[in-house]
């Protein structure tokens, strides 16, 4: 029985009246008394700016305040706020922007959004009572709100920044400005109202409205500072998209039900193998008022079967007959929402066998191993492979080797927002609005599975809260698909925390060893590298990460001597797919935490060791790719020295003084291939002038919180020569946009951005060519009027006057870009990426040697981007891969049937992640626009050697199995004390 239908969520006892304050407004709701007041604010009064991200008060998103103190609505029975006040995020500025709303806008402190609302009003809390509160303060007060995106670091700046500015704004409360970008369309039309513009920067201190400060915030006004013409790369205009973060606007997937919508629950298997057969669906259904009716495998009209890799798709939609993991959909009951809410799945009538089941490769791989899938002659899926030189001879001959071996664990996304969505028929057109990174990925699996042609589905995302890869693949796209064709009507379906935890994919977990060889002098000879990584049940993206891993399990080292190879392994386990680097993460702690029992071993420091080996201009890398510019890992490393001499003389005064904790540092780092592995990777870019003078920018890559509609559109504006302001967003959707390709694998600001960019200056030089003048005029907007000059001509186009085309537009250019790569060969060689980027991190910290417990100190990062694009948003990924990276290291291990929650499931919460310093260093890549490169992935990558590395460094004993928990640490202590 999912959570929602439990509990407080109950409906079928009798209504009472209920009468409280709602950001000042009275209101009065008919529901039973012990209703969430998370849901009647989002059901009743709509008001979806409070989030539900658990259900269960462990992601704080809900929070709201009740008399002026924050509780989580999800705790709340509606009853208990008779006669009270309730704030939520939409009553925080009465209209305006609050000085905390504007410092969150400011310091890029709002990534995706879904937990800002929580935030917010934690934080307006906080500093209703304490205007100017400390760093640790700060955190204790916002440290039951979950954010999974920024990492924090900017919350606590933005919350004490807004504080430190209240006594300068003299309680002016001005309007806030307004503008032109739209960066959503709204799922019927393509279009969407103007959201107010934030500037770039806002002033501190020169308010200059009127009227008083309200309670809950108070107001700044916004510089309309705007970066000029040929200026948007580089500078850092805040998020195009961040307004309804802030302001509680912001619809994510299960914010905008239609009132008529069908609701969904989905009945799933409770094993992890296990056979099962119906019993009366129809007598079942009949006997339950509301409940319009079940769906089943045998509903689908379609192939029941998708994947994100052709070859390998193996998933359906709806079980058959077999369920090969826990979690697993078999069937789908719709009805009225009411009946849904009161609904109880303990008598469904299905009847279930339990199978033999397997959960780790070794077990998978072993003769006479029960098959996952029967049409395969193994459980293994596929295996990606690698090899250059000689590495067995290469080590024999090697001064010194080091070998190893590495374990890690399942890890759950745990984006806050948990995927939902809805679907209804347009005429014979289906139509689905929900959450994704990929709508033209989710067109055609959701078109496979229910038989309609691809013209006939039509993908409409939502703001998406957090993302990371699991929302690659479809989830909930063709169940509520099916129900809105089967019964005419729309369809809704939010997932609980336990469905989406238990249903969606994880990152593969790995059982790896390697061997790696070098010389007197410290040059690398030679490294040996095997790798299981457990792709669960359905393929997903397990061939992406048995391909990729050998490509980069070298690390960003030359290595003439190579030979690596990555299997991905069929269990009953979680479904393993996308995750933040598709398995590179993994391989670089097996990697960097060999390099530093290398350096031990040659006596090296183990910074200098990693610069004498490190891929430099004109190396080749270990599938023989040239790399002629643009490699900035020695830069990266270079930067990190000052560091890391202070950090070791730090940690030596330090550890000559405490026995009871000892400081350790550690360094690792990370190079990235931007976009897919030797395959076709294309993004399109359509940019046009309507007849009014916007600048309408049909960008199609979806926004998951990285910045992508910023970014993109500053890459534009600089390559067409028009300002940033005058620019309309037409985001994601599949009818309205080209396809800019999925968001992963770090690819957006280099493949997309490039199309961008090329879109820009051709749609410049066709104005250039209507005007007749040369490639060094200059063009400016003013309302419907174009103004070309060239040195001291000018001459002046009324748009209005022109002829436009069905998208109104008079003039318009679309660009495609697809990064040049070369297929690998037999032996993995050949060019799998045109663009890499690259990446260094120092982690400081202290173990407790009695409990085993870690306390990170700092975090030093220095990352290649190629350009700084938007330095601000960069530095917001830079934060939010270490927090991820953290996780990875210490906490993190996904365990079905145990860890289903947010309480149980540990992710880093704002007293976990400790100061991070970022470099920020630009080797730009002629391939890349304006020579940038990607970078959400590389940040997560060294952040758990490092870790690993500095407690070994505090300690003397390396964990090899990930995460490294107390126990685990202890554990290794006791076992090298047990040697002396």
């Amino acid at each position: 029985m999912n959570m929602a239908q439990s509990g407080m969520a109950q409906s079928g006892m009798e209504r009472a009246d209920i009468a409280f304050e709602v950001n000042g407004a009275a209101v009065s709701v008919s529901v039973p008394p012990v209703r969430r007041l998370s849901q009647v604010l989002r059901d009743e009064l709509r008001l979806t700016g409070t989030k539900v991200g658990c259900d269960a008060g462990d992601c704080g998103a809900c929070t709201v305040l009740v008399d002026g103190n924050p509780v989580c609505a999800c705790l709340v029975p509606a009853a208990s706020v008779t006669g009270a006040c309730v704030t939520t995020v939409e009553g925080l500025a009465n209209g305006r922007l609050s000085a905390l709303q504007t410092s969150f806008l400011e310091h890029g402190a709002a990534q995706c959004g879904i937990c800002t609302p929580g935030l917010l009003v934690a934080a307006t809390a906080l500093l209703e009572r304490n205007p100017t509160p400390s760093e640790a303060e700060t955190q204790d007060a916002l440290g039951g709100v979950l954010c999974r995106c920024t990492g924090y670091r900017k919350i606590i700046a933005a919350v004490m920044d807004a504080a430190r500015c209240e006594s300068s704004t003299d309680g002016a409360a001005p309007h806030p400005p307004t503008g032109t970008f739209s960066p959503y369309s709204d799922g019927e039309k393509g279009e969407a109202p103007a959201p107010a513009t934030p500037s770039p920067r806002f002033s501190r201190g020169e308010g200059k409205g009127e009227g008083q400060r309200q309670p809950h915030g108070l107001y700044l006004d916004l510089d309309r500072r705007m970066p000029i013409s040929g200026h948007a790369v580089g500078a850092s205009p805040i998020r195009l998209d961040g307004l309804p973060k802030v302001n509680g606007t912001e619809k994510f997937g299960g914010d905008s039900f239609p009132a008529d919508a069908l609701s969904v629950l989905v009945v799933r298997s409770p094993h992890y193998h296990a056979g099962f057969s119906f019993g009366d669906l129809d007598a079942w259904t009949s006997a339950r008022p509301g409940i319009v009716g079940v769906f089943t495998a045998a509903d689908i009209p379609g192939k029941n079967c998708f994947g994100v890799i052709g070859p390998f798709a193996d998933q359906p939609a709806l079980a058959e007959g077999t369920a090969r993991l826990r979690g697993e959909a078999v069937a789908l009951v719709a009805g009225e929402r009411e009946a849904i809410l009161d609904l109880d799945l303990t008598d469904f009538p299905i009847a279930w066998t339990e199978l033999p089941h397997v959960l780790q490769p070794h077990e998978a791989k072993a003769e006479g191993a029960e098959l996952i899938h029967s049409h395969r002659p193994a459980n293994l899926l596929t295996s990606g492979y690698v090899e250059r030189g000689d590495p067995e001879g290469a080590l024999a001959r090697a001064a010194v080797t080091a070998s190893g071996s590495i374990e890690t664990s399942f890890v759950e996304h745990a984006y806050i927002e948990p995927e939902a969505g809805y679907a209804y028929m347009d005429g014979d057109t289906l139509v689905v609005v929900a959450c994704t990174q990929a709508p033209y990925m989710d067109r055609d699996d959701t078109a496979k599975v229910l038989g309609l042609p691809v013209d006939k589905v039509r993908i409409v995302p939502t703001a998406t809260g957090g993302g990371f890869g699991s929302k690659l693949d479809v989830s909930l796209q063709p169940l509520i698909g099916l129900v809105a064709m089967k019964t005419g009507r729309p369809a809704a379906l939010a997932y609980t925390r336990n469905e989406s935890m238990m249903s969606t994919t994880k990152r593969h977990p790995a059982e790896m060893k390697a061997t790696i060889g070098a010389d007197a002098e410290g040059r690398i000879t030679g490294m040996v590298f095997e790798g299981d990584f457990n792709t669960g049940a359905y393929a997903s993206w397990g061939p992406t990460v048995a391909n990729r891993v050998p490509v980069h399990a070298s690390g960003p080292y030359a290595t003439p001597n190579y030979r690596a190879t990555g299997y991905a392994i069929h269990t009953n386990g979680p479904i393993a797919g996308a995750f933040r680097g598709f398995g590179v993460p993994q391989a670089t702690i097996m990697q960097e935490t060999l390099y530093d029992e290398l350096a031990g071993k040659l006596g090296m420091d183990r910074l200098d060791f990693r610069l004498k080996n490190c891929l430099r201009d004109g190396c080749e890398t270990v599938t023989g790719q040239r790399l002629d510019s643009g490699v900035g890992i020695g830069e990266c490393l270079e930067q990190l020295q000052p560091h890391w001499a202070r950090a070791l003389a730090e940690a030596e005064v330090f550890n000559a003084t405490n026995t009871a904790s000892k400081r350790g540092v550690g360094v690792a780092s990370c190079w990235y291939g931007c976009g897919n592995t030797s395959l076709p990777n294309p993004s399109t870019i359509k940019v046009g002038i309507s007849a009014s003078g916007d600048v309408v920018l049909h960008q199609g890559a979806v926004d998951i919180g990285q910045g992508s509609n910023t970014v993109i559109t500053q890459i534009c504006a600089d390559a067409l020569g028009l300002p940033l302001e005058r620019f309309r967003l037409k985001s994601a959707d599949t009818a309205i946009t080209p396809d800019a390709g999925k968001t992963s694998a770090s690819r957006q600001t280099f493949v997309t951005g490039k199309a961008a960019e090329k879109a820009g200056r051709a749609l410049r030089e066709k104005i250039l060519r209507y005007a007749n003048v040369s490639g060094e005029a200059t063009i400016a907007l003013d309302g419907a009027n174009l103004s070309i000059r060239e040195g001291d001509a000018a001459r002046r186009i009324d748009l209005s006057e022109l002829e436009a085309n069905a998208d109104g537009l008079v003039f318009v250019a679309e660009e495609t870009y697809d990064p040049p790569t070369l297929p690998l060969d037999a032996k993995g060689q050949g060019k799998p990426y045109a663009v890499y980027g690259y990446g260094a991190q120092i982690a400081e910290l202290e173990v407790d040697l009695k409990l085993g417990t870690i306390k990170l100190i700092k975090i030093t990062a220095a990352h290649d981007v190629g350009k700084a694009i938007n330095p601000v948003l960069v530095e917001g990924q830079i934060e939010g891969g270490i927090a991820q990276g953290i996780g990875m290291a210490l906490m993190e291990e996904y365990i079905p049937g145990r860890t289903e929650n947010l309480h149980d499931y540990l992710i880093p919460t704002i007293g976990d992640v400790p100061p991070v310093e970022h470099i920020l260093v630009e080797v730009p890549d002629p391939e890349g626009p304006f020579g940038a490169k990607g970078l959400g992935e590389h940040v997560l990558i060294p952040t758990a050697p490092a870790i690993l590395n500095a407690i070994r460094h505090a300690t003397g004993v390396l964990v090899t199995k990930v995460p490294a928990t107390p126990s685990r640490i202890l554990a290794a202590i006791r076992e090298k004390e047990a040697r002396r």
